[in-house]
């Protein structure tokens, strides 16, 4: 987001350092009290130490049936309400992108996108819930035209297609990937019109699935924003279904999370994308990245394109990088037994990457949220960037002083190992109800184990290698 990491200049100028690095990595982290290398040996203990003592106090499955407590309804009154002021931020931000002007900066397009949409609101929704699913645009349309075609008997004896079994979340993939590498890779990234568009052939696409497959089936299967953010909702202690909310035990989602097809390649790509953000700030990516452009460069293309294909190798190898990590893990079950297949074992134990994937989201973009999330107010009160006021707010600056660049690694380091920490909780749990001795419920996750430490290290790793820049 190249546009938004100006927006956070100030910040890194007093800082001595790169702007890129304070966009989303860690910012000033030569000051740190104690060494680097120390908070990464401190973490492999704190995850070491839960092992234990999930071996030792966590003797019987926990999380596999939990009881949901119902607190209020909703009224459908009140969920057409949600649905219609989805429906009018969406067209609000794409008109911003298409008449506002087209500094990524003073336009409010792009700050809604990157920071509160990509971000703000998987912080949200580990909190409160899948509150997205209340204010999700194109599934307030679906339904409103289902509504309206069954009233009219438009529908009558049409039923929509079944939804393929091979398909399952990989059209889910797909978003979330594209949308990753448009972040990350695209050289337009930050064009307000740019983006207005494809957000517009974005919700064409979920409009078109939801009227093949049926609008509740296409949103919890293909719509790559919808089933994102329903992740992270499996991790919050309130669950909004039926028009109610309910309560569970933190974690109490994730363990029913349906390992259909494409589910492992979701999580890896979640992570790996988010980790891709990191590594492509570092050192080590960008002396990688000439000689991957000069090759591209080679084969006809362009400076800019090469640019952007040598992005795509990098983050596509992260993600499988990741899966391979993750695969590692599941393979070293097999030291128990191999009453169930590898494949087997990589579903069941898919949901246990969940809290990493929001660990990761959290330390990788903490620090943009925390800064250029103050620009809201000012981009609110004027957001086409035409000089207007309308809340009184346009002159508003951002606040680089609330938080320590020490205090954000604090931040960034305990989201890491608590994530890693919920994972490895979610992995024992899963093993006792799978295996039936105890004993072997814990030899099972040894690889397991180590598999969280190397995601622990890097994450860190990541962290500080682009504060680096």
């Amino acid at each position: 987001m190249k546009g938004l990491r100006v927006a956070a200049g100030s910040l890194a100028i007093a800082l001595a350092l790169p702007a890129s690095a304070s966009a989303h990595g860690l910012v000033g982290k030569q000051d740190l009290p104690i060494p680097r290398w120390l908070f990464a040996w401190a973490a492999a203990v704190v995850l070491v130490a839960s092992f234990v003592g999930l071996a030792v106090l966590w003797a019987t499955p926990r999380l596999q049936t939990v009881v949901e407590r119902r607190r209020f309804g909703i009224s459908r009154a009140l969920e057409i309400v949600f649905g219609l002021l989805g429906i009018a931020l969406f067209v609000f931000v794409i008109y911003a992108g298409f008449a506002g002007t087209q500094a990524a900066t003073a336009n409010i397009l792009p700050t809604v996108i990157y920071v509160f949409f990509w971000v703000g609101i998987p912080f949200v929704t580990v909190v409160f819930g899948d509150v997205f699913r209340a204010i999700n645009p194109w599934l307030a349309v679906g339904k409103g035209v289902g509504w309206v075609m069954k009233r009219t008997g438009a529908v009558e004896g049409v039923e929509p297609l079944p939804y393929p079994a091979w398909l399952g979340r990989w059209p889910a993939v797909a978003g979330v990937l594209i949308f990753a590498w448009v972040e990350l890779v695209y050289a337009n990234k930050d064009d307000p019109s740019q983006l207005a568009i494809m957000a517009l052939a974005y919700a064409a696409v979920q409009l078109v699935g939801m009227s093949l497959y049926g609008v509740e089936m296409w949103s919890r299967r293909g719509d790559a924003f919808g089933v994102y953010f329903g992740m992270f909702a499996r991790i919050s202690p309130l669950h909004w279904r039926d028009r109610a909310l309910f309560t569970r035990p933190p974690l109490g989602g994730a363990p029913a999370l349906t390992p259909v097809a494409g589910t492992v390649a979701l999580l890896c790509t979640m992570i790996g994308t988010t980790s891709f953000d990191g590594f492509s700030q570092g050192t080590t990516w960008n002396s990688i990245v000439p000689h991957l452009q000069d090759f591209f460069g080679s084969l006809g293309l362009n400076a800019e394109h090469a640019l952007e294909w040598a992005g795509t190798v990098g983050i596509v190898v992260m993600c499988c990088l990741i899966g391979l990590l993750y695969r590692l893990g599941v393979m070293g079950m097999h030291t128990v037994g191999r009453r169930l297949s590898t494949r087997e074992l990589s579903g069941a134990f898919i949901h246990t990457l969940i809290p990493i994937a929001f660990a990761y989201v959290l330390a990788h973009y903490f620090s943009l949220v925390a800064y250029q999330g103050q620009a809201i107010g000012a981009l609110a009160s004027d957001p086409l960037g035409d000089g207007s006021n309308l809340l009184g707010t346009a002159a508003d600056t951002i606040n680089y002083t609330w938080i320590s660049a020490t205090g954000i690694w604090y931040v960034q380091v305990a989201a890491l190992v608590l994530g890693h920490v919920a994972g490895l909780a979610l992995a024992h749990d899963r093993a006792l109800a799978l295996f039936t001795k105890a004993r072997d419920a814990t030899r099972s996750q040894y690889w397991m184990l180590a598999v969280m430490v190397a995601f622990t290290s890097l994450g860190l790793w990541l962290l500080s290698a682009a504060a680096q820049q």
